[in-house]
């Protein structure tokens, strides 16, 4: 596997983690700092919102749905408070029209869930122009297929019969599947 060029933290390493997962924002904030990072976290976007808004970090992880809002919301500020800010945008709901709506706004790169601290950090210290390598372990196709339908799910308020109608799928085949364990 060919290895990422990365860039230097460099002297401003203040970074902002956004996740409403706290032991998850626990963890990665021990393994940044670790990475030398200068970690702030924050649980939602109104939170995140006023620590951008009195102190812009470098560098900024967000988590896309949250509780109280839209991690994207974040991104955008940050862009407009620091344009050179490298934000990564993680998520449990990896989609290809979110991924495209983030790197619009202003993301650097967007990571599905779970990502380790190493995926995230050479997804921020990525140079512009390197490509990120192939995933080692990808997703298989029923994993891919179940987080689709979760996704459509959630969107359609946990309706069944509106995900259903949406899929184009029986409503008893579609209540099956969300009644099995998430596939490996």
């Amino acid at each position: 596997m060919a290895e990422r060029k990365l860039a230097e933290i460099g002297e401003d390493n203040t970074l902002l983690l956004l996740d409403d997962d706290e032991p998850f924002v626990r963890r990665l904030a021990r393994a940044m700092e670790k990475r030398g990072f200068e970690v702030t976290t924050a649980a939602g976007v109104n939170e995140a919102k006023a620590i951008v808004a009195t102190k812009p970090p470098a560098y900024a992880v967000c988590d896309l749905r949250l509780e109280d809002g839209n991690g994207l919301d974040v991104v955008e500020l940050l862009r407009e408070k620091r344009p050179e800010v490298k934000v990564v945008v993680l998520t449990g709901y990896g989609a290809i029209a979110t991924a495209v709506a983030a790197v619009k706004i202003g993301a650097n790169d967007y990571l599905s869930k779970p990502a380790d601290a190493n995926d995230i950090t050479s997804a921020l210290l990525a140079l512009p122009d390197d490509k990120p390598p192939p995933p080692e372990n990808p997703m298989s196709a029923d994993r891919v297929r179940w987080e689709h339908i979760q996704r459509v799910f959630e969107l359609c308020d946990r309706n069944v019969s509106e995900t259903a109608r949406r899929l184009n799928m029986h409503r008893r085949t579609l209540q099956r599947i969300l009644a099995k364990r998430s596939p490996r």
